[in-house]
């Protein structure tokens, strides 16, 4: 006998008639201060816009529960999709509830759509309109600090757990909201009976139910397919939960849960970075057809065939994804947040890392990053970050396409999983470069090259060594000693013919990174007064511009060219 689903559309005042939980594999509450806002700005201005008008807020997918407690049936709605808005709309009505003290009456209507106390001649259970099961810690937060009448009031506490690091980051960002909708109704106080009762009664949800926890996936992921904004992430833990047993599911989906607060808005990228060390291909489809079509597939197409043939799948759905992911989520961890110089007693593991994270512009370097430390730890880590970063910098200053880029990050991965030895692999023919082109490449004008700045923060790590740490400066500006348009009347004119000029201006040699702004009138200084006046200040953080600023008391077309031979044979010794 077939399913039955239902789908129905409902105001907020019939929604919240009804009984929820948020399952324990559900994700966090993560809507921040804008999104809060963004709902209550829409539907404010939707109510001045025309009261009449109905304002359509987003859709859920629920499971449907039939419960019995106490001698009392109800029907509790296991909310798959829809509970960032549903919570928040939540926590809404109960500031609402919390604000209307000159209005007994609405209070009392409004705590019914936050707790309903027991009534067997109705047929009510004693609960929570909204049951989170996703942490205990989240759940005595609700029935401490929402379920109470004013319990949403003490914004003090509520500050003290948003800003609290060692707090759940639901609890975090249910106290934000709670405290980003007690600042906009007082803003709007003039028109607050008037917008809740469009917000009960003019606002509404769509929602599509069923009994059966498989076909409320399959809702969940056919509902991301037709454009409901989805996360990969969201449809791909859905699609492995539901292989798993209820005991497990739990487990698993707190760890996932632990996973999402590390990355953040960032988590998408890291299943695309273990997607990579898989499937060891350029991406050519959405992350969560990658996976479908070349992680769990059974069979792969054979081009020679031209056919599909049987093969082994490379990752089963459930445990085995599970626990792939949680491997590499601690290698991670132990690779970006662990301070290597307390093992090594230096800091090149970690000056090496900043260098390809600030230099790149692109993060397809960290997947061979984890894939090696993950089989074989720091045993030749320096080695092999130093023929990383060597093989992937010289394939984007010679111009190697993305696409051949990407081959030999996929071909670097290959070797990985073939070795056996780390010595062996970094003896590879994957890491070998066109040392000649490179050489030509960096012999020419480099200013305005996407890879200028990473050349100069690539001498600042040769010229620092290991002995201290490599800081990212949050601005960092490539600045020419000798300025491209120097004044007519200037020192530079008489020391470089304007041929000198056009030949040198743009190269390595002539470059330096300051931490400010370029300056133009600064920068068009004679050079004793640009040292002493632009760069001094501005140079601490840069190893090679300080070198320059130290051994130079004068800049003239000899001092340039010594200062360019210097630094390009700096580079070609780590190359």
């Amino acid at each position: 006998m077939a399913t039955e689903i239902k789908c129905e559309k409902k105001v907020i005042r019939e929604i919240f008639n009804m009984w929820y939980c948020i399952p324990d594999y559900q994700r966090a509450y993560v809507w921040d201060t804008d999104q809060v806002r963004d709902l209550l700005d829409d539907t404010i201005s939707a109510y001045r816009e025309n009261k009449e008008a109905q304002y359509f807020l987003g859709s859920m997918v629920l499971k449907i529960n039939e419960k019995s407690e106490n001698n009392v049936s109800y029907t509790e709605y296991e909310l798959l999709d829809g509970q960032q808005r549903i919570t928040t709309v939540f926590l809404i009505l109960a500031c609402m509830r919390d604000m209307l003290t000159d209005y007994p009456q609405y209070q009392n209507s409004l705590a019914g759509f936050v707790y309903q106390a027991e009534d067997a001649i109705l047929q009510q259970p004693e609960r929570m309109r909204i049951i989170f099961n996703i942490r205990s810690d989240v759940r005595d937060f609700v029935n401490e600090h929402i379920k109470p009448l004013h319990g949403t009031c003490d914004s003090a506490l509520l500050k003290d757990k948003m800003q609290a690091k060692d707090v759940n980051i639901s609890i975090r960002n249910m106290a934000n909201a709670m405290l980003v909708a007690h600042e906009f109704l007082e803003e709007n106080k003039s028109e607050i009976i008037g917008y809740l009762s469009y917000f009960l009664n003019k606002v509404l949800m769509i929602y599509v139910a069923t009994e059966e926890l498989q076909d409320a996936f399959q809702l969940f992921t056919v509902l991301n397919n037709r454009g409901v904004k989805l996360s990969s992430s969201d449809i791909l833990k859905a699609e492995n939960l539901k292989e798993l047993s209820a005991a497990d599911r739990t487990s698993w989906a707190t760890r996932w849960e632990e996973m999402e607060t590390y990355f953040g808005e960032d988590f998408d990228k890291f299943l695309s970075h273990i997607r990579t060390i898989l499937v060891k291909k350029k991406q050519t489809t959405t992350l969560l057809k990658e996976f479908d079509e070349f992680v769990y597939s059974n069979q792969e197409y054979d081009r020679t065939q031209k056919k599909y043939v049987p093969r082994t799948p490379i990752l089963r759905r459930g445990r085995d994804t599970f626990e792939l992911l949680y491997s590499y989520y601690h290698t991670y961890q132990e690779v970006f947040d662990t301070d290597h110089s307390v093992v090594t007693g230096d800091y090149e593991i970690t000056n090496y890392l900043k260098l390809m994270e600030t230099g790149f512009g692109a993060d397809y370097w960290i997947a061979p990053v984890l894939d090696y430390y993950r089989k074989y730890r720091r045993w030749g880590f320096v080695a092999f970050l130093k023929a990383l970063d060597r093989k992937l910098s010289a394939n984007w200053i010679t111009a190697a396409t993305p696409t051949v880029r990407m081959e030999n990050v996929n071909a670097i991965l290959r070797e990985i999983e073939a070795s056996q030895d780390s010595a062996v692999l970094l003896q590879s023919k994957t890491f070998t470069i066109n040392k000649s082109d490179f050489e030509r490449v960096i012999n020419g004008d480099i200013y305005g090259r996407s890879f200028a700045k990473y050349l100069l923060l690539k001498l600042d790590l040769i010229y620092r060594g290991s002995s201290t740490p490599m800081i990212p400066q949050a601005i960092a500006s490539i600045e020419h000693i000798l300025p491209r348009n120097p004044s007519a009347d200037s020192q530079w004119v008489k020391d470089f013919s304007a041929a000198e000029r056009e030949e040198w201006t743009n190269k390595l040699g002539n470059l330096v990174l300051i931490s400010r702004r370029k300056n133009t009138s600064q920068g068009n200084r004679d050079y004793v007064e640009k040292k002493e006046k632009y760069f001094e200040k501005n140079i601490e953080m840069f190893p090679n511009s300080i070198r320059i600023y130290q051994n130079y008391p004068e800049w003239k077309l000899s001092d340039l060219k010594k200062n360019h031979s210097d630094v390009v044979t700096e580079l070609l010794n780590v190359y």
